[in-house]
């Protein structure tokens, strides 16, 4: 009897463990819940072994947002999302069968009252990053897979809830009606299966100052340093530059990538997905760009220039370098803690300076060798 009431009480509780999603009121799906399908479709569910209809917008395209729900993305400067675990863990858990379930002592808790293998991560040093990408079609109905082009990328994700996507400053406009976004992951081979994660939503883009189109978007290369492959070295003539498209993995058709069950593609340095904004994703962003190869002559950016942004020749200058972004690195892009809180965080060694540090490293990797420098002694 005792087992039985266990169960039932268990049955109860909200369900939290495992994944994550993207979260908002402009996404596709932003009610769906496990009774919704005859299968689990939740945005936190995994998406693998699919046929294109069932993966492509997670099959949510019959549960549009509500009108005027649109995420904004201000050119130039960071959008903010929400990713969890549970929409209870996020500032929308009143529409969440469970309720609210954040963590009070922890606001940023990507899975309350769970580990980070919930979100499968082992930690700081096993992330790979997630991406956000746009269609520049108000109609959802009319985007195909190779109309979405990279512009944001977050290489320590997913680890908070509250998830910065630095945006372009030279993003257009999108068309009347708004575009169609989403929010792309892939997680590391260490903490789980081969799993691809997709949450479409509408967008807008605001303070928009530039007319130069979105490049056609071209598929991604495995180029950067690989260890666990045996490749120490990145090879940056063997890179794709300028825009790019993301990765369609492990489904049953309209695939673009096919690497293998432990070597997933990554949004990070390793297929040249830098972190922050995709700043040279434009039709103006270069000069020439040769074919991929490795022992290929490098891009030539073109002298484009956007508010703050200084164009920066491409260096590799270290062993583990790889292209260098449009734009020069802008030192509010890393979180500078104040002096005493600089002295606490390196004192406690807390998850925050942890952070901190991983982004910096892998900022300073972009630039080159007196950029670096300066970079670190700044901090």
């Amino acid at each position: 009897m005792l087992a039985i009431v266990s169960l039932a009480v268990i049955s109860l509780l909200p369900r939290v463990s495992g994944h994550s999603a993207f979260w908002h009121p402009s996404m596709f799906g932003f009610n769906v819940t496990d009774k919704t399908f005859p299968y689990d479709n939740r945005p936190v569910a995994p998406i693998k072994n699919m046929n294109f209809s069932q993966w492509w917008f997670h099959n949510h395209l019959d549960f549009p947002p509500n009108a005027g729900d649109v995420f904004e993305l201000p050119a130039g400067k960071p959008a903010t999302a929400e990713i969890a675990c549970n929409k209870g863990a996020t500032s929308f858990f009143a529409s969440s069968e469970g309720g609210d379930i954040r963590e009070p002592n922890n606001p940023n808790d990507v899975c309350p009252n769970s580990t980070s293998e919930a979100y499968h991560t082992k930690g700081l040093d096993d992330l790979e990053g997630c991406a956000l990408a746009i269609a520049y079609k108000s109609d959802v109905r009319a985007v195909q897979p190779e109309d979405f082009t990279v512009f944001s990328v977050n290489q320590t994700c997913v680890w908070t809830r509250f998830t910065d996507f630095h945006v372009p400053a030279r993003m257009p406009a999108c068309p009347d009606g708004g575009c169609i976004c989403a929010f792309f992951w892939i997680h590391s081979p260490l903490s789980g299966g081969e799993e691809n994660y997709m949450n479409g939503f509408k967008c807008n883009i605001t303070g928009s100052t530039s007319t130069a189109p979105v490049a056609k978007s071209q598929l991604a290369r495995r180029c950067g340093a690989d260890p666990p492959n045996q490749k120490l070295q990145a090879a940056p003539a063997n890179c794709t530059y300028g825009a790019k498209t993301p990765f369609y993995w492990f489904n049953l058709e309209r695939n673009n990538m096919f690497e293998g069950t432990f070597s997933p593609p990554v949004y990070n340095d390793r297929y040249n997905f830098l972190d922050g904004a995709q700043d040279d994703i434009f039709a103006d962003s270069y000069v020439s760009i040769p074919d991929p190869a490795p022992n290929a002559a490098l891009p030539v950016l073109a002298d484009v220039s956007a508010g703050a942004m200084t164009p920066i020749a491409i260096a590799t200058s270290s062993q583990n370098a790889t292209a260098s972004k449009c734009g020069s690195m802008d030192a509010q892009a890393v979180p500078t803690p104040s002096v005493v809180d600089s002295y606490a965080a390196k004192r406690d060694m807390s998850d925050s300076y942890h952070l901190a540090v991983t982004r910096m490293s892998r900022r300073s990797r972009k630039l080159d060798i007196h950029r670096r420098n300066r970079l670190w002694n700044m901090w």
